[in-house]
């Protein structure tokens, strides 16, 4: 029982990044815009909020605060870094894959310049811990306690507000029912009055402010605080991408492909914890090869039932009907 107990306060501080981000993914490419860039998007938004808390700790706030105030500004940082993709894709029309593309290749390579000249190193380290023992009196409920209320982080149950926030808008609200007929068929979108530009520009940068948070949670949840440019955010924006169409682009089923994923890669770093797998002598590097195999396929079994939105990737043009 203790082996599920560590699996699971494990699993969860890995699938909420996971899940913001393709969350994100979702509402840019719902309005017709492939954020292929979320890696870079990620990566820029788990620095700036390391940068944040490296300068705030040692102040007094609480470390519950510094992550919270820390959030927004990630989540700022996350929102400026995809109006580059905003303008180059909408506006200027440009190549989305390649844009985003250029996008994820740009900020190793700043964060790596940046922390060279003011640190001295290959990124940013924190010695704040934002690690919760106990959530007061839910820690103490028999077998939901030790689930979910012992061994975590705040983000496991701010990430599941923002589904909720999120399955209500996408479902719920015009704004969620204008964003997806950008995405499906914006001649009769702006036919209807409805300016395509102003929604895909809202859609990415609504996947730049869940990037943003999700890599600020990754560097907290997986890299307890610190983050650098060489191993960046290790490739979890290309593994959301396929959470993404493993979800079809729906945020429910986005959760339970995230958990799938967290599930195999919390599994391969606790080999040594679990007898059976453990005296099997694999190698535990090619259990750490299971969520990225595991992508590879799932994808190529479902891609011929995904059903993409039909005007993604696709520059919007008033003059075609």
């Amino acid at each position: 029982m203790e082996t599920l107990y560590y699996l699971i306060q494990n699993m969860l501080p890995v699938a909420i990044p996971l899940l913001l981000v393709a969350l994100g993914g979702m509402f840019s490419e719902r309005s017709g815009v492939i954020n292929i860039g979320l890696e870079g998007i990620m990566l820029f938004g788990a620095y700036f909020g390391a940068l944040y808390v490296y300068n705030v700790q040692g102040t007094g706030m609480g470390p519950q605060t510094i992550l919270l105030t820390g959030m927004l500004v990630a989540a700022v940082a996350g929102f400026i870094y995809s109006l580059l993709l905003s303008f180059a894709a909408v506006t200027m029309k440009a190549n989305q894959t390649i844009t985003g593309t250029s996008l994820n290749m740009l900020i190793p390579a700043l964060v790596l310049l940046f922390s060279k000249m003011f640190f001295n190193s290959d990124g940013v380290t924190t010695n704040v811990r934002f690690f919760i023992r106990s959530v007061p009196g839910l820690g103490d409920i028999p077998v939901i306690g030790p689930l979910f209320f012992q061994n975590t982080y705040i983000t496991v149950y701010i990430g599941l507000v923002f589904l909720v926030i999120a399955t209500i808008i996408f479902y719920k609200t015009r704004f969620g029912l204008r964003l997806r007929a950008c995405g499906e068929h914006p001649q009769a979108a702006d036919s209807v009055g409805i300016n395509v530009y102003v929604m895909r520009y809202a859609g990415v940068s609504i996947s730049g402010i869940l990037g943003g948070i999700g890599g600020f949670f990754y560097s907290i949840g997986v890299l307890d605080g610190n983050i650098n440019g060489h191993t960046g955010v290790a490739g979890f924006g290309f593994l959301a991408l396929a959470v993404m169409i493993f979800g079809q682009w729906k945020p429910i089923r986005i959760f339970g492909a995230a958990l799938f994923f967290a599930f195999l890669r919390t599994l391969a770093y606790s080999v040594s914890l679990i007898p059976f797998l453990n005296n099997l002598g694999i190698n535990q590097t090619y259990y750490k090869m299971l969520p990225y195999v595991a992508t590879m396929v799932v994808l190529a079994f479902t891609s011929k039932k995904s059903r993409a939105p039909k005007a993604e990737g696709i520059p919007y043009d008033k003059s075609q009907r």
